[in-house]
């Protein structure tokens, strides 16, 4: 364990990272008119959203979401790769919770697919910016 390191920093860039693909993931380009329609929420309800609750939380929960990947990733031959394969097999447990709760909510496949997908790609480039940035 002497040789176990966590860079803050990138840590710290991993969470605003979950604003920044969930910005993009989200945005008309995307899927911001498929999820609004899944989740049946109108223009006016998410409007009238408290954006200092739901980015903060949204970040916080990010932030401790990276340092637990990074706890994996503080070994000294961490690499790349392995990030991206150990932020894709921490997103199996994610994704597979979600899809067991989204079933049980009686969810579309579309819904599912479009907030699973968002979950695979943040875990793998998280994996892969703490990978590289070691």
């Amino acid at each position: 364990m002497e040789n176990f390191y966590i860079n803050h920093i990138a840590v710290f860039v991993c969470a605003v990272m979950s604003l920044v693909i969930g910005a993009f993931w989200w945005s008309p380009l995307l899927f911001a008119k498929p999820w609004q329609a899944e989740n049946g929420l109108t223009d006016e309800q998410l409007a009238k959203a408290n954006p200092i609750k739901n980015f903060g939380l949204s970040f916080l929960i990010a932030w401790i979401l990276s340092y637990n990947l990074a706890f994996f990733l503080g070994a000294p031959g961490t690499t790349w790769q392995w990030g991206i394969a150990a932020g894709l097999l921490a997103a199996i447990w994610v994704v597979g919770m979600f899809i067991i709760i989204a079933l049980f909510e009686q969810r579309s496949f579309k819904y599912i697919a479009i907030n699973c997908g968002f979950i695979v790609v943040y875990f793998a480039v998280i994996g892969l910016i703490l990978g590289i940035w070691r």
